[in-house]
């Protein structure tokens, strides 16, 4: 995986992870990014800063937005630092927000966009382990999202 800084037609920066720089590159000409912010769809890579560790012990934490309350045990996200429960949530948020749920017909929405039978548009959903190898034969680029409690719940 890749994380590159990203920042939108309006100037709203943001990071994104992809499989490598290919993906990236296909994502965008297609028009699959947009900005969490706004919405924007013209999207670019930013200038980034070299992640450098100089040894002698751990880096200085990043501030991150304040983590809702410990995930309680059992949960199925129990034993993952809260700090990215937080981060997983709003990513869920955002997905919810700009794409179009399609449950269990995932696969078969996917594959009819890539094969041009539908309109190109953002969605989520559910699919079997025999879908994806389906998808992978197809070259249908698709993420696992980790799929967490939301944050108000």
């Amino acid at each position: 995986m890749i994380r590159y800084q990203l920042r939108c037609s309006a100037g709203h920066e943001f990071e994104g992870w992809f499989p490598g720089s290919s993906a990236f590159e296909r994502q965008a000409e297609s028009g699959l990014l947009s900005c969490p912010q706004c919405g924007v769809t013209k999207v670019e890579r930013a200038l980034m800063a070299p992640a450098v560790h100089t040894g002698g012990g751990m880096p200085a934490p990043v501030e991150q937005e304040a983590a809702p309350p410990a995930t309680p045990p059992g949960h199925a996200s129990a034993g993952v630092p809260d700090a990215m429960i937080a981060l997983l949530q709003k990513m869920r948020e955002t997905i919810e927000e700009h794409c179009e749920d399609v449950g269990d017909r995932f696969a078969e929405e996917a594959l009819s966009m890539h094969r041009g039978e539908s309109e190109a548009r953002s969605i989520y959903g559910n699919m079997t382990a025999h879908e994806r190898a389906e998808l992978d034969e197809e070259g249908v680029d698709v993420q696992l999202i980790p799929w967490v409690r939301r944050a108000d719940s």
